[in-house]
């Protein structure tokens, strides 16, 4: 799977910014980078210096000590000898630039591992490509139980049209596949495997020969994901575990569910991360709270809330995210899974048991029912308790001025992923194919959000769209629709801190003494301050305003390249401790 957001086509704005009062271009650590594939060593104390550290606390900070597991001194270059014979180890960082590790806050680690390490359609061309590769990957897996792939998009092949069942067949001999569209909400799979689910034609959302959606999808999906040994399975978590390391991410938000993985993948994930050399995974459980007792269970499973892909619709692509007025290209308005009603009693059960809770919400329909049901609980259990419980929307895609107000008053998270922009905007887009220019270009107002106060939480929703931090700042930054985009001080805050504070947490995602030891190390180019246009933030382009610079993330130009990853003071990706 590429590591790189789809480009916005096209011309971009200008992005008017200040080369960064500081030391040369960044350039690479002094010993070679490597992965660990064991548990680190505990954390001792270690100095940092030579380099950028990304602080609040110091603008212009060249160095960092971290004591077991928290930072404990940010500051600049000659107050650092005064540390470096009271401390275990010292790193040259030799210019490059350490930031708070990234929190991607919407993940599905199973299935991102699966996509990483098995049959992945994201870069298929054309159907017939498509099919070649699932053709060669069942030659090559004979021994499979069940075939999976992901990644498939009709709306971006010339013939127009996903694969049908007898075309999968042929390819793969007769065996069970279950093959996910790019969003996940809908997939084809061969006639072996609808044959080993009893009933799946009756299902809503089953059709004879088109894509599956809704509950027949659900009952494809439990079935494909029930053949993997538990070793297929620890497999692909540590396998986006490790990509995670590897791109600089320090913290994932887990979003699981009866409908998405099952409550073995979900603990044993839980598990995985507690007991390995990676990221941290927060988990979340999508499972409708009637009461007490279903808080309990939900804990019981190790998830911080009941909360993440509780789905109050589906998705844009597979025309079943719930709108207000129909489809461009289709005669109906998509598919309601829960109504206001729904959504008040869920929130006003999770603020009770003291759990968060949330909802996927995509469609303009599914938010005001998401809005309307959060602010009936308040009306029961009182606004004050809604706000200080933070519950989040995951996606919040086709907000109106309405709904944005509400996310403010209710104090709810944004959880957004701008690399869905950056895929399926613009004039072009799949977004204009589904809604028409006009509604296109409302979906995603992050700008909008940040001025109504409305916390940002980014993320990728991996396996939709790839893990990839910068990238997905990038993303947020230029916009498809220039006048949602955001400054990249407020994209990177959203995908660092913003994903702690989406848990509770607001001590963490920043690099000041105290804050948990969560950061990674970057070669990057000069450091400026970037906002999308001269409206947004421009005071803070002056480099007298002393606000941190981040690395120049205009289309076109190179990424970071991460060197080190360290999670809780232990090294999770790169040199090890010494």
């Amino acid at each position: 799977m590429s590591a790189h957001v789809p480009e916005p086509a096209g011309q971009h704005p200008s992005s008017p910014a200040q080369q960064h009062p500081s030391r040369p271009a960044r350039q690479h650590l002094s010993r070679p980078a490597r992965q660990h594939l064991s548990r680190p060593a505990r954390p001792g104390t270690v100095l940092l210096r030579g380099g950028e550290v990304h602080s609040p606390a110091d603008p212009f900070a060249t160095a960092m000590v971290v004591e077991g597991d928290r930072i404990a001194w940010v500051g600049e270059e000659g107050a650092a000898d005064s540390f470096a014979d009271g401390v275990d180890e010292v790193v040259q960082l030799d210019g490059a630039l350490v930031t708070p590790a990234f929190t991607d806050a919407h993940v599905h680690t199973t299935a991102t591992g699966l996509a990483l390490t098995g049959l992945d359609l994201s870069g298929a061309g054309t159907l017939t490509e498509a099919l070649a590769r699932v053709r060669a990957y069942a030659d090559a897996r004979p021994a499979d139980r069940v075939l999976l792939g992901h990644g498939w998009d009709a709306g971006a092949w010339p013939e127009g049209r996903p694969p049908s069942r007898a075309e999968l067949d042929e390819a793969t001999g007769g065996r069970p596949l279950y093959l996910t569209r790019v969003d996940v909400h809908s997939a084809v799979v061969t006639t072996a495997l609808l044959d080993l689910v009893p009933g799946v034609r009756e299902r809503t959302g089953f059709r004879a020969d088109a894509p599956m959606t809704g509950d027949a999808h659900h009952a494809v999906r439990k079935a494909a994901y029930a053949t993997l040994t538990p070793a297929q399975r620890t497999e692909a978590q540590a396998a986006a575990l490790a990509r995670a390391a590897a791109l600089g991410i320090g913290t994932l938000h887990e979003c699981a569910g009866p409908d998405i993985s099952g409550e073995d993948d979900f603990t044993g994930l839980l598990a995985l991360a507690r007991e390995g050399a990676g990221p941290r995974v927060v988990g979340y459980w999508a499972e409708v709270v009637a009461s007490a007792k279903d808080a309990q269970r939900i804990r019981q499973l190790g998830a911080i809330g009941a909360a993440g892909d509780l789905f109050a619709d589906g998705s844009l692509g597979s025309h079943t995210a719930h709108l207000h007025a129909p489809y461009t290209d289709a005669g109906h308005t998509g598919v309601a899974h829960l109504r206001a009603e729904d959504v008040a009693a869920h929130v006003a059960a999770c603020t009770e048991a003291g759990l968060q809770a949330g909802f996927h919400a995509i469609g303009d329909a599914a938010l005001t029912s998401v809005v309307d049901g959060v602010r009936a609980a308040a009306e029961r259990v009182g606004l004050g308790r809604i706000r200080a419980a933070r519950h989040r929307v995951e996606h919040a895609e086709m907000l109106t001025e309405r709904t944005i107000a509400g996310f403010a008053e209710l104090a709810l998270t944004a959880s957004v992923q701008p690399a869905f922009d950056a895929a399926w905007g613009g004039e072009d887009g799949m977004y204009a194919a589904r809604l028409g220019a006009y509604r296109a270009r409302t979906l995603n107002p992050y700008a909008a959000l940040l001025k109504a106060g409305v916390p940002l939480a980014l993320g990728s929703d991996s396996p939709v769209t790839p893990l990839d931090p910068w990238g997905t700042v990038r993303a947020a930054v230029f916009h498809r629709t220039r006048a949602h985009g955001i400054s990249a001080r407020a994209a990177f805050t959203a995908h660092t801190r913003g994903g702690w504070r989406a848990v509770g947490r607001d001590d963490a995602g920043v690099l000041v003494p105290g804050a948990p030891a969560d950061y990674a190390v970057w070669r990057t180019g000069e450091l400026i301050v970037q906002a999308p246009d001269e409206r947004v933030e421009r005071w803070s382009t002056d480099p007298r305003s002393g606000t941190p610079g981040l690395p120049d993330l205009t289309p076109g130009n190179d990424l970071p390249v991460c060197l080190t990853t360290v999670v809780g003071g232990r090294t999770v990706f790169g040199p090890p401790n010494e």
